[in-house]
């Protein structure tokens, strides 16, 4: 009897939109002669999963299931692909495991030290990984503009520090520029970090690990046209250039790969990440890690799979099967 699979997507943050793509493009690539596939969507606390037959049916949260004409249907495994809350910060994975209904990605712990970007990189960098120098920003605990300048310089990127997608991302050159960009970034969360600006070429690895193998996938290097990759150049496939596998040596591509695959076991991830990269001329700075990274068609992730040869629809069995 085929397994039911729910594609749970949506979430309360601006990456709604994005989530959504990723629900297509994951009920393309998951294999439907071998699961019923289902895409449930999550927004302002209401569970839905979408019928055949283009109604939808509410989600009975005591145990993951939904009424479908005479039929009660209880899913077997849910594919996350909520970018941000409560998908990408440990609240749902919470949730399944009280459950026990097996899932995609990373855990509790995990999604939430993934989620929150400065104390992702604060603990990856006790591990020797470079990243760049970042301040922290409360709506209760704040600092100087002056101050803020003196310890990251200028330029710099100011972010949500629980946001994606470049929602609320400014790059700022100018002192008198800071606050805007700070208020403007408190949008997206209660939370906004501010990194120094890393002059280099910017690439990105995905990797995945089962009980048989583990698989790291060739890395892609990504050219933006705008002053840097914000949501224009995302999702606007004429405003970058993604190529696979990235013009860089085999030594330099070893090496990130290598760190890749150390920081998935260091976070004790599960499922798909991906690890984005600053080559910089004194070494390759982390620039954050996505524990659910986006999975439309001409995602990252789509993209070195087909690079490596590897079958998307057969990388999504291995995922689903090694948790059921």
């Amino acid at each position: 009897m085929k397994k039911n699979i729910a594609i749970v997507a949506g979430g309360d943050s601006s990456e709604w939109v994005v989530s959504m793509r990723s629900a297509q493009g994951l009920s393309s690539f998951i294999d439907s002669e071998k699961y019923n596939i289902y895409v449930v969507t999550i927004r302002d606390n209401q569970w839905l999963v979408n019928l055949s037959d283009g109604t939808k049916s509410s989600i009975n949260r005591n145990d993951f299931s939904f009424e479908n004409d005479d039929a009660h249907v209880k899913f077997d495994f849910a594919y996350i692909t909520i970018h941000g809350t409560p998908g990408e910060n440990g609240i749902l994975q919470g949730y399944f495991d009280l459950i026990n209904i097996p899932y995609s990605s990373c855990g509790v712990l995990a999604a939430a030290i993934t989620f929150n970007k400065y104390v992702c990189n604060r603990y990856l960098s006790g591990f020797g990984i470079k990243v760049a120098k970042s301040v922290l920003l409360r709506h209760n605990h704040t600092k100087s503009v002056e101050d803020i300048v003196a310890e990251v310089g200028l330029p710099c990127f100011v972010k949500s520090n629980v946001g994606g997608s470049s929602f609320g991302v400014s790059k700022v050159k100018e002192v008198s520029k800071m606050q805007t960009a700070i208020d403007n970034a408190f949008i997206e969360g209660k939370e906004v970090i501010i990194e120094s600006f890393i002059s280099g070429t910017e690439v990105t690895c995905g990797c995945y690990k089962t009980k048989e193998k583990s698989v790291v996938f060739p890395i892609t290097e990504v050219i933006s046209k705008n002053e840097f990759f914000d949501f224009e150049a995302k999702y606007n496939s004429t405003m970058a250039e993604e190529i696979t596998p990235a013009r860089i040596s085999q030594e330099l591509t070893a090496s990130i790969q290598k760190t890749t695959s150390e920081i998935y076991d260091l976070l004790d991830c599960k499922g798909i990440i991906r690890a984005d990269y600053i080559i910089a001329e004194d070494g390759v700075y982390l620039l954050e890690v996505n524990t659910t990274p986006g999975m439309t068609q001409t995602s990252f992730i789509p993209q070195q799979v087909k690079a490596a040869g590897l079958n998307i629809k057969e990388v999504m069995t291995d995922i689903i099967e090694n948790e059921l």
